[in-house]
């Protein structure tokens, strides 16, 4: 006999509005940067696959709780949202960034970091829910060798979470169609993770990572960018690029 489907509290739905409403401010900001929606979708799945892996071994199981798992991946859109306040003459300039532009775009990681923490004390407390969060805005660019940035944090001192989501975003960077290049192949994405290993990359995110890369290739594939959303970048790249030429 079939279970009836349980009716949502006002609770759930309040949540599950919360949600949507996060989402649709990230693929706002994804967007801007040439990204799609299927781009944080993707990167969940990479995110959720590689803690899976990551829980069976002594040293990461503790830390990747179930709970702690799901807050993550919930998280995950709201990494890259210090990017809505990057002008559009640096968060879309299809050549080399200057170094002032540079400057200019490596500030979206304590954007998005700051945005949260001013929100939370205009609203009266901190949430924990939104600890994981601020970690991920904020610390997502560091590299395990300590040449990443805003703190040029190294080794540990990166929080986890953001180690896993820094390999996911860089995997989903590489082989992603943008409008200004076309991605790599799997393999070729494969090794050039591997090559950051030590460097770039946590080297148990990476070895993680080696073994359920054929998962992230169906990821990929389940959640591949559709002829509809490469149309709506490559028009929103166009009008935005305009608007910037005539000021």
């Amino acid at each position: 006999m079939t279970q009836p489907t349980p009716t949502p509290t006002p609770t759930d739905e309040a949540l599950h509005a919360a949600q949507v409403v996060l989402f649709a401010m990230a693929t706002l900001a994804e967007m801007r940067d040439s990204d799609t929606e299927s781009h944080l979708l993707r990167v969940q799945q990479y995110v959720r696959i590689l803690c899976t892996e990551l829980q069976k071994s002594p040293a990461h199981a503790s830390a990747l709780s179930p709970a702690y798992v799901e807050s993550l991946v919930a998280s995950v859109p709201m990494y890259d949202m210090g990017t809505i306040g990057v002008p559009d003459r640096v968060l879309l300039k299809p050549g080399r960034l200057t170094a002032d532009e540079l400057a200019i775009m490596r500030t979206h990681t304590t954007l998005g970091h700051d945005a949260l923490v001013r929100a939370e004390k205009t609203l009266g407390r901190a949430s924990p829910l939104l600890a994981t969060a601020k970690e991920l805005t904020l610390c997502h660019q560091e590299k395990w060798d300590g040449t990443g940035y805003p703190k040029g944090l190294w080794g540990e001192q990166i929080p986890l979470c953001a180690r896993i989501v820094a390999l996911a975003d860089v995997f989903d960077a590489l082989i992603s169609n943008k409008v200004y290049k076309d991605g790599v192949p799997h393999e070729r994405a494969v090794a050039i993770i591997t090559e950051g290993r030590g460097s770039h990359f946590d080297p148990a995110v990476v070895d993680a990572f080696l073994v359920v890369q054929e998962d992230f290739r169906a990821a990929a594939k389940r959640y591949a960018d559709t002829d509809a959303d490469m149309h709506q970048k490559i028009e929103y790249l166009a009008n935005a690029i305009a608007e910037v030429a005539t000021l």
